[in-house]
This record gives C-alpha cells, sequence and structure tokens, in this order.
C-alpha cells in the first residue's frame, strides 16, 4: 500500500533520516520501534507531508505522494495521530471530530462517520458537548483517534498512542486497533511500549540513528536478543 524509498529528511544542517526504506502492505499493521530521537516521528511526518524529503521518494497505491501537501495526501486516504494529541482543547469533543471530516469528500458522510466513531468509542458519545481538555489521558487519546477517522482512512499512523496513559487504559487502546485493523484499516505504529506493538505487528522496523537497523516480521523481533535486551529490558 505504501513504500518509502531511501528517504533522507534534514532539519537545516543535521540529519534526522538517512536512507531510511519500508513497506506496508494493505491491511497490514507495521511498527516502528527505536530510542527517543531516532527518527520515528519525523519518519511519520514525512509520509504524512509535514516534512519532504531531501531524497528518496514515498508512493501510496502506486502514486508517488512525496512533495504533497498534508490536506492532499489526507484526501488520498492517510491519516495521522500525533504524539501528544495535539486536540482543540476549548472545542467540544463532537467539534473536534467535525474538524476531522475536513475534506469534501468526509463532510458528505459526516453523520455517518461520527455515528461509526461512536460505536468503536461509546465514551466519546456520553462525552460529545464535553470540552476536549476536561477529558481524562485515556478519553484525550480515544478522541484523537477518533478525529483522525473521521477522514475515513485506509492507512493511519499513530506516533505514541499509548504515552502517559494508565497499564489498564493502554491494553484497551490497543485492543481497538486490533479491531480497527479487522474491519480492514492499515496501521502504521510508533511506539515505546515495544511488546505491545510487536505482538500487535505484522511487520515491524528497528530506526536507530536515522537509519533502519532490523526489520522483520513482529513476533521475529519480538524474539530477537538484540531487541529484547536493548528495547524489552530482558
Amino acid at each position: 500500500m505504501l513504500e518509502v524509498q531511501g528517504i533522507s529528511v534534514l532539519y537545516g544542517s543535521l540529519q534526522a533520516l538517512q536512507n531510511v526504506s519500508l513497506k506496508i502492505g494493505k491491511g497490514d499493521v507495521t511498527a516502528l520501534i527505536g530510542s527517543n530521537g531516532a527518527g520515528k516521528s519525523t519518519t511519520l511526518n514525512t509520509i504524512s507531508g509535514l516534512l519532504h524529503p531531501a531524497s528518496g521518494k514515498i508512493t501510496f497505491q502506486g502514486i508517488e505522494i512525496t512533495h504533497l501537501p498534508p490536506h492532499e495526501i489526507v484526501r488520498m486516504g492517510i491519516s495521522q495521530v500525533p504524539e501528544g494529541r495535539r486536540l482543540f482543547p476549548f472545542l467540544t469533543v463532537q467539534e473536534n471530530l467535525e474538524i476531522g471530516a475536513y475534506t469534501k469528500e468526509a463532510r458528505k458522510k459526516l453523520e455517518d462517520t461520527m455515528e461509526w466513531v461512536f460505536q468503536i468509542f461509546p465514551i466519546l458519545k456520553e462525552r460529545r458537548k464535553q470540552l476536549a481538555y476536561t477529558l481524562s489521558g485515556g478519553e484525550q487519546q480515544m478522541l484523537a483517534i477518533g478525529r483522525a477517522l473521521m477522514s475515513r482512512p485506509q492507512l493511519l499512523t499513530l506516533d505514541e498512542p499509548s504515552i502517559g496513559l494508565a497499564p489498564m487504559i493502554v491494553q484497551k487502546i490497543f485492543k481497538i486497533l486490533e479491531e480497527l485493523n479487522n474491519q480492514g484499516i492499515t496501521l502504521m505504529i510508533v511506539e515505546q511500549n515495544v511488546p505491545l506493538a510487536l505482538r500487535l505487528a505484522d511487520r515491524a522496523y528497528v530506526l536507530e540513528n536515522g537509519k533502519i537497523t532490523l526489520e522483520g516480521s513482529g513476533e521475529e523481533l519480538l524474539k530477537n536478543e538484540y531487541v529484547k535486551k536493548a528495547y524489552i529490558g530482558l
């Protein structure tokens, strides 16, 4: 579905990514793991069009999207759940969801999509008139995912969906992600909870110092001695 081919990304003179290549298969869950500062968020932001690579290219369903602006990439079917949620705190739950239906196509299906999101996250329906900042951390994360789903993406990318959440809520979020994948949504997850991410992943990549250093199935990397020692603490 998506292919990243040899991209390099610079922040001024600092090289954040160097010749990064990866593939995301339709219907798969792909995990990208690595330490803080490795370039994981940069990778997602480049796929989403928030950053543009100095070299290399990105194709989505056979169409090059390397230098497209973010709104065009959303229109094509890629939506991102950013790290830290980035909600509009003084808008209601419903208003945050409506903003997610940005494209003309999504606007036409707004009511149906919102009901679908409420089926996935019933608590958001209960809280629909509440301001976003009054929600718990877990509810805010559900709202961030719900907002991204309002554009009806084919590929949903998530940047640290478990950050700052209690373990029980993290398990709940990952169960919902598994259900979304079962409904046919392709997922790419950047995640600090490496065991959870690799158990869910069909394919996984390790990113270190801006380079892909390991790849394989989620199960293979979960059993890899280096990954266990460096990222799981075993």
